[in-house]
């Protein structure tokens, strides 16, 4: 199996869940063990301490570990448009939507209009791991999941204590608060927790391209989070969790103002019996704003005012009593997921030209199953997926600034059937060699977004594209994993992933571009992972190679040949950690990522960047302790776009300082 990538000081290699348990302990909050056949699929799984150890304090910075994961931008969730904020594996890019599906306790965590992951509402000490597994996914929510599937673990009872807090102040009147509650009620638990964060931000612009109307990446969000986990029977429990969260951001100009918001609620049941259920409900209410301003004129040119959303889904998962060599599972899910987008174009005036109104609906609804099969040192496991999908009541609707009506277009209702599947082999030739292969084939459907929503970054606008089909993944990997002596581990993995129909930002004009189907994207590369432990000291480190290729033929056949936009061929993370005595521990993370280019032409390049982060954790009395943070300490510069030369910065040097109630 692949091995936990890049943790904390202290923190274990997790071998198959998040956290691992005991097999004869049953931990309340989490889900059912994971099937014997998981680790086939090249599995990296990072744990608690890694996640709440980090300089940023961010969920996605963390993810970054595993060599390979990627957002749309190099930015996070403090100076990114949340749009961007999409996530993929393998280089599998091209544009700003998810090609990875991250769940969250099972439940998609995606906006149902964007398809981007709202970062800012996950919070670090809310989470007990993180499963990442690279490649086709099938199983629960399978559909979507073409570059691989992020699992996101809530804390458990034994994660929890019962008052945790803590407080940062850093680089630019920087301010964050998260803290939690966590008393048992009866033989179950509640979690409520919260957090704030807000700072003036830095210049994303460069010095020399400043103009008067540039302004910092100001950012200011919160979220609020309550869980309950009900013991119904020793066997049985129910979960219950809610989310809220605001998310407001500037970016580059004055009024360049973006804004993000969500509610989100889901319900949850395990039964460990006999006949294990893993059953689950759940409904998300999403809204996001953007305003767009000139870089010519410094003025209001478009105002995505409005754009609601909602997305509701469940699963149904059982596994029933086929004998101890087995471990079968068949379910059904469903998720559908709907919006409308609402902007009005501006004129140097500031007099409204144009009112906009786009959107639709998309439905997926799965029937799966998958079978482990343990021979001894031998796990053989395969399943696959039926889905029916359709994409229904699509329209665009162009109105002037006194309401007469200019276009008013009408998609066609769409639908199909879409087969898909995955096998694979793990051999545990010895206690210290284990050799593993997969295969396996997925689909992702078109996000609204991607159908309907024109969007600028200026000087460049993406236009829609409602004719867009699905993208389809076919790919195999083979990989072995190494134990040559106590304290060291080692993980290869070679692959080969075909993305047909892969959605591009495709240029068909000077500063225009248009989402597209192209032919292609193959990408093939090798994943390396590596932990090193003796005494206080840990070591671990991750690499990843990915050539990605784009084949295109017809109106993009200019793109053939070329790197998929935002697609770098090397990335490579290293954490040493050191954890003393008495709470005592410290840590350093340096993060590559290589050459990409901005564009489809390969025109504007991203240049290689590393940083170095670094975390010091001091004692200074029995529940409380200071915290120093450096992020990017040598101030390393980290070009996130390139627009013919326009160009935006990611985060410069930061420092914190803070103080944590454990």
């Amino acid at each position: 199996m692949a091995l936990a990538a890049l943790i904390a000081p202290g923190a274990a290699v997790a071998q198959s869940s998040p956290v691992p348990d005991a097999a004869d302990i049953v931990v309340l909050g989490q889900s059912l063990p994971l099937p014997p056949g998981v680790p086939a699929y090249g599995t990296v799984a990072i744990d608690r301490a890694r996640l709440t150890g980090d300089a940023s304090g961010r969920v996605e910075d963390v993810l970054a570990d595993v060599a390979g994961f990627q957002q749309f931008r190099r930015a996070d969730s403090r100076s990114a448009n949340p749009s961007a904020q999409g996530v993929t594996l393998r280089a599998l890019g091209g544009n700003a939507s998810s090609r990875a599906l991250l769940l969250l306790d099972g439940v998609p965590l995606a906006d149902p209009f964007f398809g981007y992951i709202p970062f800012n509402a996950l919070a670090a000490d809310r989470l007990s791991g993180v499963r990442v597994t690279r490649g086709g996914g099938a199983g629960a929510f399978g559909a979507g999941a073409v570059a691989g599937t992020i699992e996101l673990a809530s804390a458990t009872r034994r994660d929890l204590p019962p008052v945790w807090g803590e407080v940062f102040y850093g680089s630019n009147s920087a301010v964050e608060a998260s803290g939690s509650v966590s008393p048992d009620v009866g033989s179950g638990f509640v979690s409520l927790s919260g957090k704030v964060e807000r700072g003036d931000g830095f210049f994303t612009t460069p010095f020399a391209q400043r103009t008067a109307a540039s302004a910092r990446a100001r950012y200011r969000d919160w979220s609020g989070s309550v869980r309950a986990v009900v013991p119904l029977d020793p066997e049985t429990e129910v979960q219950a969790s809610g989310l809220l969260f605001r998310d407001n951001r500037t970016l580059r100009f004055a009024g360049a103002d973006s804004s993000s918001q969500g509610e989100d609620a889901s319900v949850r049941l395990i039964h460990r019996g006999g006949w294990a259920v893993d059953a689950l409900a759940y409904v998300q209410a999403r809204n996001f704003t953007n305003r767009v301003i000139s870089a010519t004129t410094a003025r209001l040119t478009l105002d995505q005012r409005n754009t609601p959303a909602t997305g509701i889904g469940g699963k149904i998962e059982l596994r029933p009593p086929v004998g101890p060599d087995h471990l079968l599972r068949i379910g059904v899910d469903a998720r559908f997921g709907e919006g409308t987008l609402y902007e009005d174009a501006y004129a140097a005036s500031g007099a409204v030209t144009t009112r906009r109104t786009a959107g639709g609906r998309t439905s997926t609804t799965g029937l799966f199953l998958e079978d482990d099969w343990t021979i001894g040192r031998l796990v053989l496991t395969a399943g696959g997926r039926v889905d029916r999908w359709t994409i229904s009541d699509g329209f665009f609707r162009e109105a002037s600034a006194s309401g007469r009506v200019m276009t008013d277009t009408r998609f066609a209702n769409r639908a199909g059937v879409e087969g898909t599947g995955r096998a694979g082999a793990l051999f545990q030739a010895s206690d210290a060699v284990a050799v593993r292969a997969a295969a396996y084939t997925g689909f992702r459907l078109p996000r609204l977004n991607e159908l309907y929503r024109p969007f600028v970054v200026f000087p460049v606008t993406t236009q829609a594209n409602a004719a867009l089909g699905l993208e389809r993944l076919r790919g195999f990997e083979g990989g072995f994993d190494l134990k040559p002596f106590a304290g060291l581990t080692l993980g290869v993995t070679a692959f080969y992933n075909r993305l047909e129909g892969a959605i591009a930002n495709v240029t068909i004009a000077t500063n225009l571009r248009q989402r597209q189907n192209v032919d292609a994207i193959v990408a093939r590369g090798v994943e390396v992972t590596a932990h090193a432990k003796r005494g206080a000291l840990a070591l671990d480190l991750s690499y990843a190679f990915s050539d990605s290729t784009v084949h295109a033929s017809g109106a993009s056949a200019q793109l053939g040949g070329f790197a998929p936009a935002q697609s770098p061929r090397h990335s490579a993370s290293a954490t040493l950690g050191w954890a003393g005595l008495r709470g005592w521990s410290a840590s350093l993370t340096a993060r590559y990522v290589g050459r990409q280019y901005e564009d489809d032409l390969q025109t504007d390049v991203l240049p290689a960047a590393t940083t170095l982060d670094g975390v010091v954790t001091v004692p200074v009395g029995r529940h409380v302790a200071v915290v120093l943070r450096g992020e990017n300490l040598f101030d390393e510069t980290v070009v996130t776009r390139n627009a013919a030369g326009s160009i935006d910065l990611g985060t410069p040097r930061t420092l914190w300082v803070g103080l944590r109630l454990r």
